[in-house]
């Protein structure tokens, strides 16, 4: 019987129609095949939340009095650019009985074709039957091998739901948040959006918080001491370790303050016999860095080229597209399947193909190692970035694409590449009764890291020397001690690599153990697909601004974080609803509970600002109209909609959807 495909874009459509027997021809909106299936698409979501005043005219202006605002039953509405093709596919719904759900394989590729469905009111006959493809290789193999391993879509609703309740929440919560410190700001004078949303505020508030930690940064004096040991030709540094004794002259990082203790170990140990009371020497190999999610591209790009994190996203996007020479890039697993190691091979060679930079990596890549990117434990819905064995010169992909591809296949074929060895020495002196510790690193073999060629990553950065190896009991000479005078150091500023990394580390920042544990498994703050837009919309409300590679807070962003509710300005909100969406998913928890317990959340936090008092700190903004600079977030028709925290937070305000 014939099949009507869903697909999530036209890019996957066109894959999806080239694997299916026989040819096809293009008609509007949909390609048909000889066989009667038929493949249509959507243009990344083609339903969007309606605005407030939807729901009731007078939500057209902004009030304080109608907040909150609290739909009793939610309404979608096509989009404007999308409705041509929401025409199409409702025409083909009624033609087929049997109907491929093909959107991404992530909870927002679910609901992005489940709400489709629900809004063109399909029976529930069809809906039941429905079956559910899920590709995140579109090259012609891969996607054969998928359409042979369909399943009943009635498996994966739980994501929808999750999706779902994800959506609405964040309207719920951006919405009336948005409204109602945007009116207390105006009561101060401030022209412009004060955009609230469960992930963009905390994300606001961490770099708040560290551009307000550096303003306030006391530098310290601080003391070092090295007791300087000829030996043979050569001369060890060992480092002075501080005895219990020293707590009061330290801080709390162990730091010693006190210039006078220093010198009197110093004149202490010169001239002394310096014991070997330890000696260390140990083999370590080092396992070469996992494949990439989109995030630890982004933050690796970001280092490398200076891109921005939307940058990275359309430029991945369009290899995955448009050259289908990488898989999936909106994955945040850096694990692959175990069936993907047999085509290891031919992902290599092609690799060595399309770029002739890569010949002799290739030639020396060894396709029988296994690392510990290859585990099927650790791969959800989508797995690792990595190469195609699609073959295609890189001199047909704009300069950006090139050093992406490349990035993805270096970090592929280190996979096939044996560790890194190391040879860790420690020597541990007495010194006058005093403990003095020199460590020395030496690579030996460069397994993986041949491949990274001049660069020195982070981990040799600041790798110290060797020491030689010498027995315990061994007895040398303190020629003198060496001390260095040095300052304290304030936290950096965040840049968009630094920001990223603390936005999939987040738990670091969180002190409740339970929290910390939900973030790291939720992979920290908002989605691989929605954190480059997270930033942006902080940039587009001049809340966040850069300066060269660094980006800083404005005074608007800080007026609003001190303004808001402190659990407003942390991660530990977003913490509470990932581990409930997540369940949700999985089928632990409920969607109406969610929701209800939000519900009041929101009733509760608008009761604090109905009274119409302007936060001290709002009273300080600028009172003038802000000039809104250029969005630097490139639009596709393959961008996903995100979560609508700040949607149409004000007709000033682009009308798209912003993510929270």
């Amino acid at each position: 019987m014939a099949r009507l495909f869903i697909a999530e874009k036209p890019s996957l459509a066109r894959a999806v129609a080239a694997a299916l027997p026989g040819q096809s021809r293009n008609a509007e909106g949909h390609i048909r095949c000889s066989n009667g299936d038929v493949v249509t698409w959507c243009l990344g979501h083609l339903l969007e939340q309606v605005e407030p005043d939807a729901y009731d005219e007078r939500y057209k202006r902004w009030n304080l009095a109608d907040l909150p605002i609290i739909p009793t039953e939610w309404k979608l509405r096509p989009r404007k650019a999308s409705s041509k093709q929401l025409s199409v596919i409702r025409k083909l719904l009624k033609e087929f009985e049997d109907i491929v759900h093909t959107g991404d394989p992530d909870r927002e590729g679910q609901l992005l074709v489940d709400e489709v469905i629900d809004y063109c009111r399909v029976s529930k006959k069809k809906r039941d039957a429905m079956q559910r493809l899920l590709i995140s290789d579109l090259n012609l193999p891969a996607v054969k091998k998928a359409l042979a391993q369909m399943q009943s879509n009635r498996n994966f609703i739980p994501l929808s739901v999750s999706a779902l309740a994800r959506s609405r929440a964040d309207w719920l919560y951006g919405i009336n948040m948005t409204r109602g410190y945007t009116l207390l700001g105006q009561k101060a004078g401030y022209k412009g959006v004060l955009s609230v949303g469960r992930v963009q505020s905390p994300v606001l508030g961490l770099v708040v918080r560290r551009d307000e930690e550096i303003e306030r940064f006391i530098p310290k004096d601080y003391f070092t001491l090295e007791a300087l040991i000829p030996h043979e030709a050569n001369e060890i540094r060992a480092r002075w370790q501080p005895s219990a004794a020293c707590e009061p002259w330290q801080d709390e990082d162990g730091r010693i303050l006190n210039r006078k203790l220093v010198e009197n170990v110093a004149l202490r140990i010169a001239g002394q016999a310096a014991n070997v009371v330890e000696s260390e020497q140990k083999r370590s190999k080092q396992a070469p860095p996992l494949p990439y999610s989109l995030s630890a591209l982004q933050i690796d790009a970001s280092k490398r080229y200076g891109m921005s994190a939307q940058q990275v996203l359309d430029i991945a996007q369009a290899l995955y597209e448009r050259h289908k020479l990488i898989t999936y890039p909106r994955s945040d697993s850096r694990h692959l399947p175990n069936e993907h190691f047999a085509q290891a091979a031919s992902v290599v060679a092609a690799i060595g193909q399309n770029d002739a930079g890569f010949a002799t990596a290739v030639a020396n890549a060894n396709t029988q190692i296994k690392s510990k990117a290859w585990n099927d434990a650790k791969v959800d819905a989508h797995h690792a970035i990595i190469p195609t064995p699609k073959k295609q010169p890189l001199s047909s992909l704009s300069s950006d694409e090139q050093k992406i591809y490349r990035q993805i296949a270096r970090q592929y074929l280190m996979q096939f590449y044996p560790h890194a060895e190391y040879a860790d020495s420690k020597l541990v002196f007495d010194i006058a009764g005093g403990s003095f510790i020199a460590k020395g690193r030496q690579l030996v073999e460069a397994g993986w890291k041949v491949l990274m060629g001049a660069e020195v990553d982070d981990d040799e950065a600041d790798a110290p020397a060797s020491v030689p190896a010498l027995s315990k009991g061994t007895v040398l000479t303190c020629r003198e001690g060496l001390i260095s005078d040095k300052k304290t150091e304030p936290p950096k500023h965040f840049t968009e690599a630094t920001l990223l990394q603390a936005m999939t580390g987040i738990a670091r920042f969180v002190q409740d153990g339970e929290l910390k544990k939900i973030l790291r498994e939720t992979d920290g703050l908002g989605t691989e697909a929605t954190r480059a837009g997270i930033i942006e919309t902080l940039m587009t409300r001049q809340l966040l601004t850069r300066s060269g590679k660094t980006i800083l807070s404005t005074p608007a962003g800080r007026g609003l974080i001190h303004a808001l509710p402190e659990a407003a300005t942390y991660p530990d909100m977003t913490a509470h609803w990932e581990f409930q969406l997540q369940a949700m998913a999985e089928r632990g928890q409920a969607y109406a509970p969610f929701m209800e317990a939000l519900q009041l959340q929101v009733e509760g936090l608008m009761e604090r600002i109905k009274d119409g008092t302007v936060p001290p700190s709002l009273r300080s903004l600028p009172a003038v109209e802000v000039t809104k600079p250029k969005s630097r977030r490139k639009r596709t028709s393959s961008t996903k909609r995100q979560s609508s925290a700040t949607k149409n937070a004000s007709k000033r305000a682009p009308r798209k959807r912003q993510p929270s």
